[in-house]
């Protein structure tokens, strides 16, 4: 069964909690796929996992496949709250399903005479006197694995570009009493001290609160023991620099992933 380098002063922990900010998240209806090799899939943003309020729109899909190839998934149908994904996989093996990176609201945030305030409007001025406190455009990236036979380590090569989480333990194969092993990555490089919230997907209010907070080592890599079978949602925020000519100077990155335990 079991199978950079960027200055500190860049490198802020992004640490907004799931209850105040919408979440995207990438939730396959089966983990296994149940109805041959026909495998769909829900993507929103939420604040209950997984219960969709805003389509998640102005990405590609993509699937990497068991031999590692990137491609377009089958179908997308955008409707107002969620994203419907459709894709016939073509052989056994683990399949990475992801909602490519999706560039959102930039936000900025001041304070004056003691006071903060936040806004997502680039028309509005900056108060005369008030300090700038933060300047980033948001990106979010969504994936799931998917395995239709024997789980196959192919598709979890890391992408080395932007904020992913690197499964060490293959989340196809996790089990109750067991421990979902994983590293953090920024630009191919491990993420020290990096808070990975872990969150249950329950559909209900009990969704919003963080069944674990995790805290990565030196080498970016973190565990978390797994309690119960069911369906689960990785959250990690991070705040870095912006590529040269981007909107802002930095971004918000948000990353999810969905995944499956069964019982042992």
């Amino acid at each position: 069964m079991k199978s950079l380098s960027l200055c500190a002063g860049a490198l802020l922990a992004f640490a907004v909690s799931a209850v105040q900010a919408h979440t995207p998240y990438l939730a396959p209806a089966s983990f296994e796929p149940m109805n041959g090799d026909l495998v769909t899939l829900d993507a929103a943003f939420g604040e209950h996992f997984f219960v969709p309020e805003v389509v998640f729109d102005n990405s590609e899909f993509v699937v990497i496949d068991p031999a590692g190839k990137t491609s377009p998934v089958d179908t997308v149908q955008r409707l107002k709250t969620r994203a419907v994904v459709e894709h016939t996989l073509d052989g056994k093996g683990t399949y990475r399903f992801s909602s490519g990176r999706r560039l959102g609201a930039v936000f900025r945030t001041w304070e004056l005479d003691g006071k903060k305030e936040s806004t997502r409007d680039p028309a509005k001025a900056l108060p005369a006197g008030a300090t700038l406190l933060a300047h980033y455009q948001s990106v979010s990236l969504a994936e799931a694995y998917v395995t239709l036979g024997a789980p196959s380590p192919a598709a979890l090569k890391p992408y080395a570009s932007g904020l992913e989480l690197v499964p060490v333990s293959h989340p196809s194969d996790l089990y109750t009493g067991e421990k979902f092993d994983f590293a953090v990555h920024f630009d191919g490089k491990p993420l020290a001290n990096q808070l990975v919230e872990i969150f249950p997907a329950s559909n209900d209010a009990a969704s919003k609160k963080a069944a674990a907070s995790l805290t990565t080592g030196a080498d970016g890599k973190a565990s978390f023991a797994l309690p119960r079978a069911g369906t689960w949602l990785a959250l990690i925020r991070y705040r870095g620099k912006a590529p040269a000519g981007a909107t802002a100077p930095e971004y918000g990155f948000n990353y999810t992933l969905s995944f499956r335990v069964l019982e042992q």
